[in-house]
């Protein structure tokens, strides 16, 4: 069972805003209310007394307590910056098991949380840009994934793992062997437009039927792994619930926000190891 927790977090804002709002416009008149009544009645009122009655609730007391905190929290994580954890090696090298990464909410455009609605535009993701996303067949699972075709491309992927757009090559160049692979992965630096990166292949391994193309369809983009041959991407995504013209496609409204950062890596998903920083920096 998975947690939406951008609505548990907004509910827990709304309940404790509401809370102190009541305090505030209810309890609070009561309690001043009833200081003024006890110290009409009495000469020498009584310290203790009047703490006792100018004391808040303890359900209001925590509410108040959490709210600003709850209410940064929100903005920072609905409008700003989400940190992930990265959980598997789709994205290597770019992306490791392990890494804790930062992702700039508003790159795409404001968005209104739970219901994703974008009410401010932005800008658009670029091609080459990596990018956090709703997995289309299962919106409560978030996907990395870098960009390769945006809205009216042709992408095209070959046999001998060659990648098209818009009928035109994608440059690439072997950097050799990947450390310890004895001889079957082989690392490539990539350039898509003005971004360039590393990506994996695996020597023997192919998974892509011949002559595969998809034509992106308007606010809609077409999604790959870094580690080309152990990535389930667009060019894998089945799903009889969506249409045939838009399947592997990524909607623009599944859209969380660019992952620009990596702050830490943290390989045991028990944590019982040290964490490592030599792989802190920019996301290319």
């Amino acid at each position: 069972m998975s947690i939406n927790f951008p609505l548990l977090l907004v509910i827990a804002v709304a309940v404790c805003g509401l809370l102190a709002l009541i305090d505030l416009i209810l309890l609070a008149p009561r309690r001043r209310a009833a200081i003024a009544t006890y110290e009409g009645q009495v000469g020498e009122p009584d310290i203790a007394v009047i703490e006792r009655l100018n004391k808040e609730p303890m359900l209001v007391e925590y509410g108040k307590s959490f709210f600003p905190v709850l209410a940064i929290v929100l903005v920072l994580r609905s409008f700003l910056v989400e940190p992930f954890q990265i959980p598997s090696g789709s994205m290597k090298p770019t992306l490791e098991v392990g890494d804790f990464i930062l992702v700039n909410k508003f790159a795409y455009g404001i968005r209104l949380p739970v219901i994703d609605t974008k009410v401010i535009e932005v800008g658009d993701p670029q091609r080459g840009d990596v990018m956090v996303f709703r997995y289309p067949s299962d919106p409560n699972i978030n996907y990395i994934k870098r960009v390769i075709g945006l809205p009216g491309d042709t992408v095209r992927y070959t046999t001998d793992k060659r990648l098209f757009i818009n009928g035109q090559s994608v440059a690439e160049t072997m950097l050799g062997e990947e450390p310890g692979s004895l001889g079957t992965t082989v690392l490539y630096k990539e350039k898509l437009g003005a971004v360039e990166h590393q990506i994996r292949k695996e020597m023997g391994r192919y998974r892509i039927e011949p002559g595969r193309e998809w034509k992106v369809p308007a606010e809609h983009y077409f999604m790959m792994g870094d580690n080309r041959d152990n990535s389930n991407d667009s060019r894998y995504w089945n799903d009889p619930k969506i249409p045939k013209q838009l399947l592997g496609m990524v909607p623009d409204r599944n859209i969380v926000g660019k992952a620009f950062a990596v702050w830490l890596s943290w390989p045991d998903p028990k944590l019982r190891s040290v964490p490592n920083f030599s792989r802190v920096g920019v996301i290319h």
